[in-house]
């Protein structure tokens, strides 16, 4: 008995410091200092969260959005029921023949969309998590003319909001600058309003 009463009380001690202690200051703290980070970056729009500035989008065919700023393609699976979107990547190796496929499709496409010269790797690939929210600055310039024709909106004004949510590289050194795809998205909608052309009805079928 003398020797199981410490380890009750070591047992319990490390409960309550591990699962309630440490937990519950960690969680404070960030409350406190990094609130915005801590609740997961969250972006809402007329009172309504819209996503998250560190989860990419899940857009089925970014084609038929060609007035936004198209994020990367993703691998990351959804659950209809739930709405959840799973991480996760293609696994494709560098030579795998559907990975290749999937590069010249999405080549052909972006070419169709008006895109020309040397195409940013990051626009023809999926990113390992399925879930990156950025592009590079390069595949965000490629990008521009199609915004502008489509929202009917001076390329210039379609560059200074992309430059406006264009972040550096962190501490100065880590990583590249990149461009967030929703921000970008969301500001273009406020700063240059797009409005779809009006569907053209069916013709009536010839009287006979």
């Amino acid at each position: 008995m003398n020797q199981l009463r410490p380890c009750f009380v070591i047992t319990a001690a490390l409960l309550v410091l591990c699962c309630f202690v440490y937990p519950g200051a960690v969680t404070a703290f960030a409350q406190v200092l990094f609130r915005e980070q801590a609740n997961g970056s969250l972006i809402e729009k007329d009172g309504k969260v819209v996503g998250s500035a560190i989860i990419g989008q899940s857009v089925v065919d970014w084609t038929a959005h060609p007035e936004y700023l198209w994020g990367r393609a993703s691998a990351a699976s959804n659950d209809a029921a739930t709405g959840i979107t799973y991480s996760s990547g293609s696994n494709y190796g560098p030579m795998n023949p559907a990975l290749l496929a999937e590069v010249k499709a999405r080549v052909t496409l972006l070419q169709a969309s008006g895109v020309k010269g040397a195409i940013p790797a990051d626009l023809v690939t999926k990113s390992a998590s399925g879930l990156d929210p950025h592009i590079s600055v390069a595949a965000a310039a490629l990008q521009v003319p199609r915004i502008a024709g489509t929202r009917k909106a001076a390329p210039g004004k379609v560059r200074e909001v992309i430059a406006r949510h264009t972040e550096q590289s962190s501490l100065g050194f880590l990583g590249e600058p990149r461009v967030n795809v929703l921000r970008v998205n969301l500001d273009l909608d406020a700063q240059a309003p797009y409005t779809a052309p009006p569907k053209q009805a069916p013709s009536a079928a010839p009287a006979k």
